[in-house]
């Protein structure tokens, strides 16, 4: 078995940049949301979209429609697109994008990573919201600058690492019921 080192996450950040839109659009969501959740905002906050996204051309035309949608109903509603690029799992299972972007078992992590940064880059310059569930408390060094909103699951949420880990995101955080109900 071979093995590489992974990029790190300042060399995918210089080779996959944040772009002057895509800040605005992360920025601007983080404001809205903080306002929502601290209500000093009356819209509902939707976060919409796939389990899990594993096919980037139907995550953009999803995107497409959903910054379409969010123009209609932005006076009482702010549309957050669900990303997810980790799937927790008990058992065996395709583990997410990030792991497996090529649907083969092949764990290109490197590559997962660089096709989840570059969509969520195209999400974000279409002026849509991103949100996603953060597994790995690596991850986030690698894509949190492009994310609105994260969320901490059920399987994870009474998990010490990942509590520490949502409390160091500049982002709202999300969390699931536990796995209890």
């Amino acid at each position: 078995m071979d093995t590489q080192p992974l990029i790190t996450p300042i060399e995918l950040i210089k080779e996959i940049p944040l772009s002057d839109k895509a800040k605005e659009v992360v920025l601007s969501g983080r404001e809205q949301l903080r306002k929502i959740l601290d209500g000093q905002d009356d819209r509902m906050l939707v976060v919409a979209g796939p389990c899990s996204i594993h096919n980037e051309e139907s995550a953009l035309e999803y995107a497409s429609q959903l910054v379409e949608l969010s123009k209609k109903v932005s006076d009482t509603m702010l549309i957050v697109m669900r990303v997810y690029f980790e799937k927790p799992r008990t058992t065996v299972g395709w583990k997410g994008l990030i792991y497996d972007p090529h649907l083969n078992d092949s764990f290109d992590i490197e590559g997962g990573l660089k096709t989840a940064r570059s969509l969520l880059l195209k999400i974000n310059e279409m002026g849509m919201y991103a949100g996603t569930e953060f597994l790995d408390p690596i991850v986030p060094q690698y894509l949190a600058d492009l994310i609105t909103w994260s969320t901490i699951g059920a399987r994870t949420t009474e998990s010490q690492i990942h509590r520490q880990m949502a409390s160091g995101l500049s982002m709202p955080v999300g969390f699931k019921n536990g796995t209890d109900g």
